[in-house]
Formats: structure tokens, C-alpha cells, sequence
């Protein structure tokens, strides 16, 4: 028997155990249950407390002995405390995401609000927005009478959030919708968390919108379901930094700058102080093709090696909590310049021009060539990253600065 956990039918990925287990001091873990079996989980009550997701928010209503007033508005339930044989239902989604919300600085009230998706979540996101003082609330769905064919009509929406699945892992880089079409836009939330910023959150971010992802709602709303748990209150200070530590671990790194700048150099090392994985995106794509990225130039020509190129950042880029050093010319395409931000702190690494080494390099065998590659490339380098450090002194100096930027003390 379980202390506490996560029941759902399908839980290959989750991380609410990790969160929990800086809550408190209590066994937590997943419970994956067919349909056929929640029935008699329910009824033996062998648990202390659950957090419910997809697809037995409603089922486990009829099992509940007490609702909490926001469960039974919302008609959906994410946490259930055993207290004593009787089974109390809440839910902690509606505090989750009003704390994402207010985090972001999004304000909700006297706005006209368009949420995508009809599902559990879009209800409490209905709630929240209500609570919040909305002047206009509008759920768009596939087929209902507010609709993406008809989304013109919705022009002047202000906040949009998304509870439909569409960009979350695997699907990345997929959206519901393009904002440019809502000139009045002041917020978007997204309640996905994998990848860190979907295509939605992207957008959102080139026009300058406040903007969120889900990981602040599901650090706050466990933080919330372990108060219903414990009846005692946590302090925020903590949903802050459980986030952080969730934000650090999963966050990637990504090295991008002109050949020979020292991406794999100071990318490896990094990935070895932090005990990271680290991927070279070029011995990726040659290790796929069975030969040298000379010989897919020679063979294939730039064209045939920016298509292996742009396959292999796809793949790569979902990956969470990696180290990554990509090729020089792979900030060239615009999937690529936004497969990079999704899911990492993108570092440019710039190393004067007369340093760079020429052998082996398909275009940039001479110096003319390389300073023409240099012109192309480097406002492409700066539109991409988050942070440009000089990698003209030692390696421990760049990396020490590469350390501090992204919060993390030089590991001895």
C-alpha cells in the first residue's frame, strides 16, 4: 500500500513524485490502473492520500464522501485525503494555476479571456478566470459554436489559455493557433510543462506577451493537494523553490556559435561538472548517416546535410536536461532557431575571427570565407540566445561564466 501518490491509467512520465519528496517526508508513488480496476481501489481505500489525473478526475467523484466547494463547482477532482475512512475531494488545479497566472504577472480582470480546449481543465480554468474578475470568458473548441474556423470573431481577446494537449511532447512544435491574428493580446498561459516552451509560449515570447508554461501550476497545485494531505499549511517560499529545482534539472544547455568557437570543448566539460548527458549534434548526424560531415558535404552538398541537420535538432532538442553543442550553421533555419529555445538556455560562444581553425571546415576553408560566414551568421547567433559569453581566455574562465549565468556555482 501506498502512502501517497498519482493515480491515473497511463503514468509513464510524471514528475510529482520528485515534487512531493520536497514537501514532505512521506512515501509517494505512481499508481497506473486500467479502468477495470479503480472501482475496487477506490473501495479498499488502502491509501492515505491521492493526487487523480487523465482519465479519473469525474470517476472518482461518485467514490467521495465530501467534496470541497471548488470540486463540486469545477465537477473535477485532483486530490482525495482518506481522513479516517472517509474520502474528501478538492481540487488544488484551481490554486495551481491562479498562482502560474499571478506569477506571470497576467492580470485577468475586466479582460475578455479565450480558453482553448473543453476538457477538465478548461472548467477550472473557467473558474479561475471568473474568480479573477474576467469581463468575457470564451471556450473555443473543435466543433462548439466558438470554434477555430470562427476565431476572427474573437479578434480583440486579451488572454488565452491553452488546456488542449496540442505542442506537448512528442508533438512539439505544433499550436493550436497563431496569436498575430489577436492585436489586443496581453497574456498567454499554457498548461504544458514538456517542452518548456511550446510553439505557443515561443510566440508569445518573440511578440513580447507575458507569458506562461505549466510548471508553475503543477509545483503549486502538489503544494497545495500536501496541505489537504497534512492540514497544515506550507509556506510559498517553498513552491518557489521546488520550482527553481525542477527548472534547473530539467532545463537544457545549448551551445551554438561559429566553427571552432569551442561549443563541444566548453559544451562537454560543462555536461561533465553538472553530471550531465552531453550530445554533439554533428556526431549525431554522422554517426546517423554511417559517415564524416566532410563526406556528407562532398557527397550529399550543404543542402543534403542541412536537411540531416534539422532531423537531428528535432529529435534532439525534446530531449530535457541535456547539454547540447550544435553546428555552426544550424541557427540558419527558423525550426531550427525555435527547436533550440524550447527547451534550453542557449548560449553563444564567440571567439575572435583570427583564432578560428580553418582545416576541415566545408565553408570556411579560407579566411574571406570565413568572415563572409561570420557576417550571415552572427545577428542569427544573437536573435537565438539567451546569453553571449567570450570564449577568448582560458576554458576555466568561459566556463565559470557559463556557471553564473545560469546560476550554478563553479562545482570544485
Amino acid at each position: 500500500m501506498a502512502e501517497y501518490g498519482l493515480l491515473g491509467e497511463k503514468l509513464s512520465h510524471s514528475f510529482s513524485p520528485q515534487i512531493h519528496a520536497q514537501l514532505a517526508d512521506y512515501d509517494y508513488q505512481l499508481i497506473s490502473l486500467p479502468p477495470e480496476k479503480l472501482d475496487g481501489f477506490l473501495r479498499e481505500k488502502q491509501f492515505r492520500g491521492l493526487n487523480v489525473t487523465i482519465p479519473y478526475k469525474k470517476a472518482v467523484i461518485p467514490y467521495l464522501d465530501e467534496l470541497s466547494p471548488i470540486a463540486r463547482r469545477i465537477g473535477a477532482v485532483n486530490t482525495i485525503a482518506n481522513r479516517g475512512g472517509r474520502l474528501f475531494g478538492d481540487n488544488t488545479d484551481y490554486a495551481g494555476l491562479g498562482y502560474a497566472i499571478a506569477r506571470a504577472g497576467i492580470c485577468l480582470s475586466g479582460k475578455k479571456v479565450l480558453i482553448l480546449g473543453s476538457g477538465g481543465t478548461s472548467k477550472t480554468a473557467h473558474a479561475v478566470a471568473e474568480d479573477l474578475g474576467a469581463r468575457e470568458i470564451f471556450t473555443i473548441s473543435r466543433s462548439g459554436e466558438h470554434n477555430y474556423q470562427n476565431l476572427s470573431r474573437h479578434a480583440d481577446a486579451q488572454i488565452i489559455i491553452n488546456t488542449t494537449p496540442v505542442g506537448m511532447f512528442p508533438q512539439n512544435g505544433q499550436a493550436p493557433l497563431g496569436l498575430a491574428q489577436f492585436s489586443r493580446l496581453e497574456g498567454v498561459v499554457d498548461v504544458i510543462y514538456n517542452p518548456l516552451k511550446t510553439a505557443l509560449l515561443l510566440e508569445a515570447e518573440a511578440l513580447g506577451i507575458p507569458h506562461t508554461n505549466g510548471l508553475p501550476m503543477l509545483v503549486a497545485q502538489a503544494k497545495a493537494a500536501c496541505e489537504v494531505f497534512l492540514q497544515k499549511s506550507i509556506s510559498q517560499e517553498k513552491t518557489e523553490q521546488i520550482l527553481k529545482n525542477l527548472e534547473n534539472r530539467l532545463r537544457s544547455v545549448v551551445f551554438v556559435g561559429m566553427p571552432g568557437s569551442g561549443k563541444t570543448t566548453v559544451g562537454r566539460l560543462l555536461a561533465e561538472k553538472l553530471g550531465r548527458e552531453f550530445i554533439d549534434s554533428d556526431d549525431a548526424i554522422a554517426q546517423s548517416a554511417g559517415k564524416s560531415v566532410p563526406e556528407i558535404f562532398a557527397e550529399e552538398g550543404e543542402a543534403g546535410f542541412r536537411k540531416r541537420e534539422q532531423q537531428a535538432i528535432a529529435q534532439l532538442t525534446q530531449r530535457l536536461g541535456t547539454v547540447l553543442s550544435v553546428g555552426g550553421g544550424a541557427i540558419l533555419l527558423e525550426e531550427n532557431r525555435r527547436a533550440l529555445r524550447q527547451n534550453a538556455a542557449v548560449f553563444l560562444l564567440t571567439r575572435d575571427l583570427e583564432k578560428l581553425p580553418l582545416d576541415g571546415r566545408p565553408l570556411s576553408k579560407d579566411p574571406a570565407a570565413l568572415r563572409k560566414l561570420a557576417e550571415v551568421r552572427g545577428p542569427l547567433y544573437q536573435a537565438v540566445c539567451d546569453f553571449a559569453v567570450d570564449n577568448n581566455a582560458s576554458l576555466s574562465d568561459t566556463l565559470e561564466k557559463v556557471l553564473a549565468l545560469l546560476g550554478e556555482e563553479m562545482p570544485k
